[in-house]
């Protein structure tokens, strides 16, 4: 049976707002919540970068469900503190945390000051910082030298059973890439041919048998008009390619880049409809690509009603046909 979770933003929502929506979703239904690691908000119009971490714990106190979230150690983060982070939160709360791990992007990692490398460069830094957690999770002293550095480093405090390391990919390149050294695969709602490729790249990579996470990126409102108002009020600064959402470095280049987005655009990146059977029609297709657990980010502001509607009506739908 597929797993639904709600997507917490935190480029949109400030932290106490996120945690009572996730008491919503709890309630409404939800399995899990997934959140987002950022330092700067995609734009001004969404205003808001609460830290991660702080709120995991929190969230993860007030409501008994999964998380996970995705950050990319290797520049702002270095990975022993992610490997600490993690475990503390897994000691806490056993198996109900997973950890996303990507390759980032400017816009939030390169408040170091330091060289923003090539995502060649930053691929190879990923799966040192994934090498360098998993074996601080096994109980080892490290010393290592590499794209990151660690000298002495031992981490006291573990869990039992070590979180998951999901590997966090839009392209069917870096899904291939990742399949044969992570414990599952977490991508975006591409279109229905593109979100394909993606999950055979992955599969043909090392990835067959491994868990499949997917956030959907959705605008659903009574109306369809609001849909798509709220999506391109919101999420217009989104939706262009890989590259150029890796390399911009701050939300005014994203303003600018957005500047001749119309709001029919909209349609080709985010799944906006009013209709909730619209909605399990897409769900169902996810489904069966062989996705095991969906997170749902709605991303207009109108967070109350998308929750009680898709726990009212998508969810159960979904799970009496599964």
């Amino acid at each position: 049976m597929a797993f639904f979770g709600y997507h917490a933003s935190h480029e949109q929502f400030k932290p106490s707002a996120l945690l009572e929506y996730v008491k919503a979703a709890h309630q409404a239904g939800f399995s899990g919540v997934s959140c987002s690691d950022h330092f700067h908000p995609w734009s001004d119009r969404q205003g808001e970068s609460g830290y991660a971490w702080s709120w995991l714990g929190a969230a993860m106190q007030v409501t008994p469900l999964n998380f996970g979230v995705v950050c990319a150690p290797g520049q702002r983060y270095h990975p022993a503190i992610i490997a600490q982070a993690a475990a503390t939160l897994s000691e806490m709360f056993p198996q109900r945390f997973w950890l996303g791990l990507g390759s980032g992007q400017a816009l939030n990692e390169q408040i170091t000051g330091d060289f923003w490398p090539a995502k060649t460069v930053r691929n190879m830094r990923l799966k040192e910082c994934a090498q360098v957690i998993r074996a601080l999770w096994s109980g080892e002293t490290i010393t290592h030298y590499g794209l990151v550095n660690v000298e002495q480093a031992k981490l006291y405090t573990r869990p039992a059973t070590p979180p998951l390391i999901i590997g966090a990919a839009i392209t069917p390149a870096t899904a291939e890439w990742l399949g044969s050294w992570v414990d599952g695969l977490i991508t975006i709602s591409h279109p229905e041919q593109m979100l394909q490729q993606v999950v055979e790249a992955f599969r043909r990579g090392g990835g067959e048998g491994k868990p499949m996470y997917l956030k959907v990126q959705l605008s659903y409102a009574q109306e369809e008009s609001t849909a798509l108002e709220g999506a391109f009020e919101q999420w217009r600064t989104n939706i262009f390619s890989s590259p150029v959402l890796a390399d911009l470095r701050h939300p005014q280049q994203f303003e600018d880049m957005a500047e001749f987005v119309k709001p029919e655009d909209m349609y080709k990146h985010i799944r906006i409809s009013a209709d909730p059977q619209q909605h399990i029609e897409w769900l169902r297709k996810d489904i069966e690509l062989g996705f095991s657990e969906i997170y749902l980010h709605n991303v207009n502001r109108q967070q109350r009603n998308f929750i009680e509607v898709f726990g009212k009506q998508v969810i159960p739908a979904l799970q009496a046909t599964n």
